[in-house]
């Protein structure tokens, strides 16, 4: 009977110890994983661009000119809308600048939260700093009002000019009202109700998305999750989250992927600068690089006739051309590189430049040596 307790014990432990073992496994983060929420967004889950027209007033001479006809009709429409009633010929708006109005309303906000806006000048105003914006609704795509906006504006600058000098730093055209709109419709979209999500991927790679939909099923527990092409990937809700999708969007936010990317170079001409994925490989290459360098200087020199010259002799001008010619003399170096460290020290073993990595890295392209996408910017 004790034998048999025993032995009851040990395999009980021993259970215990492989469920451990497996759940281990299942939640094991793969080397350089980074979240699904860094690689991809989810239907549902977005925001939402509002834009409006409004005025910016209180302008210290720097707003729009009379050149801006539609600031002056807005000034106009505005003072009439308040029973005032104006002279278009007498309006001078130096102190008043057109501008539009823009924000981004999250899906889940609701009535009452604020925003932040961003005004941007339209016209000629060549400043904003210390205006305020007059009370400008917000619409969406679909013409409707979601949000009010209005307040002191937050210029990150400054401009100052004078008859001779000028001195300005940032740009003083733009400015932010920090939670100077609030939202006033919400969305009409329920996000608990959806029976469905997609994944988009922010990369296209059908290792990727098959990583994704193996660890999404391996954390549910079921074939919930599959693959429609190499950047989406279907989710079908699971019975137990109906209704609040809240905590599977949790757990799914967090899970460790490990992108496998393409191996690819990237070179910008412009800069010099040369970037190089971690999956590129080269094969072994005997490279020698040598700069050649042209010097070229033109002069002139003057020919003045002897003293005994013939009668109509005049001065004349030589030309002159100096000519050098330098090329180094670079030895013939095995390069290979089956990670991207041995790429790095074998390219730097040449003692190449970022210029002329440019060049050996298209050479080598064309030989067949480097097995990676070259893409020029």
């Amino acid at each position: 009977m004790k034998i048999a307790n025993r032995v009851n014990s040990l395999s009980a432990g021993l259970a215990a110890a492989v469920m451990l073992l497996f759940i281990g496994l299942m939640y094991a983060q793969p080397a350089e994983a980074v979240r699904l929420k860094d690689i991809s967004s989810f239907s549902g889950v977005r925001d939402n661009d509002l834009v409006g027209y409004g005025l910016v007033v209180g302008l210290s001479g720097t707003g729009d000119g009379t050149n801006s006809a539609f600031t002056i009709t807005s000034m106009i429409n505005m003072l009439e809308k308040m029973g005032v009633q104006v002279d278009r010929s007498s309006i001078k708006p130096k102190n008043v600048a057109a501008v539009m109005v823009t924000a981004k309303m999250p899906v889940s906000a609701r009535p009452g939260a604020p925003l932040d806006v961003t005004v941007s000048s339209i016209g000629d105003s060549k400043s904003l700093f210390g205006g305020v914006l007059l009370l400008t609704p917000l619409k969406g795509i679909d013409g409707k009002v979601y949000a009010l906006s209005q307040g002191a504006l937050t210029v990150g600058g400054f401009s100052a000019s004078g008859e001779a000098a000028s001195a300005s730093k940032n740009v003083v055209t733009v400015a932010r009202i920090p939670s100077g709109a609030t939202i006033e419709r919400s969305v009409p979209f329920d996000f608990n109700r959806q029976r469905k999500i997609t994944i988009n991927l922010g990369l296209s790679d059908f290792g990727t998305t098959m990583q994704v939909v193996k660890r999404i099923n391996a954390v549910i527990g079921g074939s919930y999750a599959s693959a429609v092409d190499a950047s989406t990937v279907d989710l079908a809700i699971p019975e137990q989250f109906r209704g609040n999708m809240v905590p599977l969007m949790a757990s799914l936010e967090n899970l460790e992927i490990a992108p496998d990317t393409k191996a690819k170079v990237v070179v910008d001409e412009k800069t010099g600068t040369v970037v190089l994925g971690r999956n590129v490989r080269l094969t072994r290459v005997a490279i020698a690089h040598g700069n050649l360098q042209v010097v070229v200087a033109e002069g002139a020199d003057v020919s003045q006739p002897g003293p005994f010259a013939p009668i109509g002799a005049e001065t004349v001008e030589t030309p002159e051309t100096e000519l050098q010619v330098q090329e180094d003399n670079n030895r013939l170096m095995l390069v290979e590189g089956a990670t991207l460290q041995e790429l790095v020290d074998g390219l730097n073993a040449i003692g190449a430049t970022p210029r002329d990595l440019i060049s050996i890295l298209r050479t080598m392209k064309v030989a067949g040596a480097l097995h990676a996408e070259l893409e020029v910017i």
